[in-house]
């Protein structure tokens, strides 16, 4: 049986265990992630924590709503239980609000029978060859970036001070985002903080020879899984390859311990071939997302 629990009254050992012991695991769904990134959030669990399902969730006019946290790339049904079919916890959920709007992960089945399935798209590259093989696949124009921050004498810096990263950010990739406000960035700030001090995530920097900051990534890492959470370059300064060199410098680093690299997943086209080109494959997850609210009460959602 399901059943809705809210957070204050989660056992947090038991639903922990869920997550971590889960055939779906990801990190974003640990409790201590959740309470760092979603305004509320709640919980569709099955059993005795056999399965879960966290729901961020916020309220506007007296609507309580499943929302898409920024800093949360996937979440959805968390199962310990093989073959599980998750579309009694989309019942549940769809009697449960009547707004929802958030992703699942790429170890769900797609269904096809929801209208309110969205398909996306991820791309991720296997990382059980040695470096050297990795590399052979990367597509001429990557090869070409490579020799060219090599040349530009670029510096990689590892564990970098976050702040250098969020300012980057904010600064190019955050101004194209629509609706990120402040407290989002300060949030992102304690965010990697925390994972840095849990040993699960690193900041990677990418210097000119005058140390400008040219590129800058944080990764997270979980479950023999690698997953680009955020990166950025300087817009003004991204004829040197230092993008590039920053993805690279990473896969060089984590392949020898980790199976395959999530590169955060893009369905532009235009991103999504760029990260094909370091020899990465799509692979397919779902969105929910359905608006059952009264016809006078949907432009709040627009």
């Amino acid at each position: 049986m399901i059943q809705y629990i809210k957070r204050k009254n989660l056992d947090v050992l038991k639903y922990d265990s869920c997550i971590e012991n889960s055939i779906q695991s990801r990190i974003y769904a640990f409790s201590w992630y959740l309470d760092i990134v979603a305004d509320h959030w709640d919980v569709l669990v099955l059993d005795d924590y056999q399965a879960v399902m966290p729901l961020p969730w916020k309220k506007k006019y007296g609507i309580k709503y499943v929302y898409p946290p920024f800093w949360i790339l996937e979440l959805g049904v968390f199962s310990t239980i093989k073959n599980f079919k998750i579309q009694s916890f989309l019942d549940f959920l769809s009697n449960t609000f009547r707004f929802v709007e958030n992703r699942l992960n790429t170890d769900l089945p797609i269904i096809n029978t929801e209208k309110h399935l969205l398909k996306k798209q991820v791309q991720i590259l296997d990382l059980n060859e040695d470096y050297s093989v990795l590399n052979k696949n990367f597509r001429k124009d990557r090869i070409k970036d490579i020799s060219k921050a090599k040349k530009a004498d670029l510096i990689e810096k590892w564990n970098d001070n976050p702040e250098n990263l969020i300012s980057l950010f904010k600064n190019n990739v955050g101004k194209r985002i629509p609706n990120i406000l402040e407290n989002d960035y300060s949030i992102l700030k304690k965010l990697i903080d925390v994972c840095i001090d849990k040993k699960v995530g690193e900041v990677l920097s990418i210097y000119n020879s005058k140390d400008h900051l040219l590129a800058s990534g944080f990764f997270l890492k979980h479950k023999g899984a690698i997953t680009i959470l955020i990166s950025s370059t300087d817009f003004k300064n991204r004829n040197n390859g230092a993008n590039t060199f920053l993805i690279n410098s990473a896969i060089f680093k984590y392949q020898k311990h980790f199976k395959n690299f999530n590169f955060g997943g893009s369905s532009m086209k235009s991103i999504a071939k760029y990260f094909l080109s370091f020899g990465a494959e799509t692979r397919e997850y779902q969105q929910i997302k359905y608006n059952n609210l009264p016809f006078f009460l949907k432009i709040f959602k627009r």
